[in-house]
């Protein structure tokens, strides 16, 4: 495997991503950390904005305080997630920071750095609260055109599972 893209954000089922990349992805010459910036938060009114109310939202936040928070909070995450992977022995990390929805950008940065593989936490919420607010890791599993690891979440099933266009397998 040659480049594998992990998404991480600041839940603690990310903490699990790098355990189960560790555990059962074999090394891959290059890794691409990416951490989405959520700017209009998480619910399903603001998953159907459109690509110009989105481009409208990103540029009203642009110097803001907030955005300013948000870049912080981003670099500091990519910041310890790329530290822990370099202590494994790693060294070819590439950290993206992106904005918008999650699952989307997760898609579009698979895409445009032509990897081999996603690796995504599944983030355990209830089915209320996946219907209201959406489930990104699951929208990854549906669409995209890579193999997917998802790990394993409070709400997510038993166990982990590895998606590759046609069937799951259970990762233990």
């Amino acid at each position: 495997m040659k480049k594998v893209l992990i998404a991480v954000d600041n839940t603690k089922n990310s903490k699990g991503v790098l355990s189960m990349f560790r555990d059962v992805v074999s090394v891959p010459e290059s890794i691409v950390l990416l951490h989405v910036e959520q700017l209009e938060g998480n619910s399903m009114m603001t998953a159907m904005l459109s690509d110009a109310e989105m481009a409208t939202l990103k540029d009203s936040l642009k110097g803001t305080e907030h955005k300013e928070a948000l870049d912080k909070k981003a670099e500091n995450l990519l910041t310890y997630y790329k530290k822990e992977l370099e202590r494994s022995g790693l060294i070819n990390i590439k950290t993206v920071i992106k904005e918008g929805h999650p699952s989307e950008e997760i898609l579009k940065t698979a895409e445009e750095e032509r990897v081999d593989m996603i690796i995504v936490g599944c983030s355990g919420k209830s089915n209320l609260h996946r219907f209201m607010s959406g489930c990104a890791s699951r929208e990854v599993e549906k669409n995209a055109k890579v193999p997917v690891l998802i790990t394993k979440g409070d709400g997510c099933g038993k166990h982990a599972h590895m998606w590759n266009g046609r069937e799951a397998y259970a990762v233990q």
